[in-house]
């Protein structure tokens, strides 16, 4: 009799179910704060992400229940983690690995409200610098 072809148990997929914690850069890529792990790393490295209120470096577990503070490009998060991922999905399942605290909402966009009316005052130039206009801004930002 020809014996037939069984695939190997695959044991190294990981699955919601069975994790108990995860690294946080990689939790942290999965629900779409950053956009590549190492724009996550980057963060944890430079303090931006806090676990229970404390830094965390991005090999740290991350366990569910744990609070966050994310800053990003997006703004500042306060959430709590609800289930672990390794595996970055779609948008929709992203936003159910953690709740966002409603203060850390309305803050958000309080200040996102704030930067939408000083766009009002702050006029927009009428044409492209010329080479000697980007020379001064260059020489005032410091960067001569």
């Amino acid at each position: 009799m020809p014996r037939l072809f069984t695939p190997p148990a695959c044991t190294a997929v990981s699955t919601i179910e069975n994790m108990n914690s995860v690294r946080t850069d990689k939790w942290l890529w999965a629900a779409r704060f950053f956009k590549t792990r190492a724009l996550a790393i980057k963060a944890c490295d430079l303090g931006r992400v806090q676990a229970n209120g404390l830094r965390v470096k991005p090999a740290r577990d991350v366990h569910s229940g744990d609070m966050l503070r994310i800053e990003n490009e997006g703004g500042i998060f306060e959430i709590e983690v609800l289930q672990l991922s390794e595996m970055r999905g779609p948008a929709a399942v992203a936003q159910t690995l953690y709740r966002e605290t409603d203060a850390s909402r309305e803050a958000r966009q309080k200040v996102a409200e704030e930067r939408k009316a000083m766009q009002q005052y702050a006029p927009l130039p009428e044409h492209r610098p010329s080479k000697r206009d980007r020379r001064r801004i260059i020489q005032f930002r410091g960067r001569a």
